[in-house]
């Protein structure tokens, strides 16, 4: 009988922010902080809209989250947990050296909204934790990264088996983290939802 198998692999980590680490984060306290900061941050306004950015981030305006702002602490305690979790999975090998924050962001994306295509050079890991997910809003999309290596290959079938499509909708709720390789491409299709998505990305980085 012929054998195929799967020679490489692309992993998708996803868990409640609650499952790990000791302090729990509140999801209502953190969209409080995340919509404060934004009504506060004229520099990262300034920054969205001079760069055709949709609604607001503070990527780069404020890089000093979790110094500013308890909560941000709170969650960098707890994303290091969840962190750490992946890169087991992963199987790297960290040479005795750790995986750590490089930077982390607030984005605020309006109705009608949409973050194009792009991955997160020099890091190793990176991910999002959801923190207001209305009815409506859009999941987070990811690319094969072979795709433009198959030159003239067909389509897969709309049935395709999961791991064999094209594109990967993960659709998140708030509470979520997600965990990814940060040359893994991605993006946030439109948000047809009437209200915002609020979301706290970061990416990890190895030293």
């Amino acid at each position: 009988m012929p054998q195929i198998a799967s020679l490489f692999v692309t992993r998708l980590y996803r868990a409640r922010l609650s499952e790990l680490g000791k302090k729990r984060i509140d999801t209502s306290e953190l969209e409080n902080a995340c919509l404060s900061i934004a009504g506060d941050d004229e520099a990262g306004q300034r920054w969205s809209e001079d760069n055709g950015y949709p609604g607001y981030t503070s990527y780069a305006s404020l890089t000093d989250l979790p110094w500013r702002f308890p909560i941000f602490a709170d969650l960098v305690k707890v994303l290091d947990k969840h962190v750490a979790a992946f890169a087991k999975d992963a199987q790297f090998d960290l040479d005795g050296r750790k995986l750590r924050l490089e930077d982390i962001w607030i984005n605020i994306l309006p109705p009608g909204g949409i973050h194009t295509s792009h991955i997160h050079p020099h890091s190793v890991v990176s991910g999002t934790t959801y923190v207001s997910v209305p009815d409506g809003a859009s999941a987070i999309k990811f690319e094969d990264p072979r795709s433009a290596r198959m030159m003239a290959a067909p389509a897969r079938k709309a049935k395709a088996r999961r791991e064999m499509q094209s594109f990967i909708y993960e659709a998140p709720a708030p509470g979520d983290v997600l965990l990814w390789e940060s040359w893994l491409r991605h993006e946030v299709p439109m948000n047809m939802a009437e209200e915002e998505r609020i979301s706290v990305s970061f990416n990890y980085a190895w030293s």
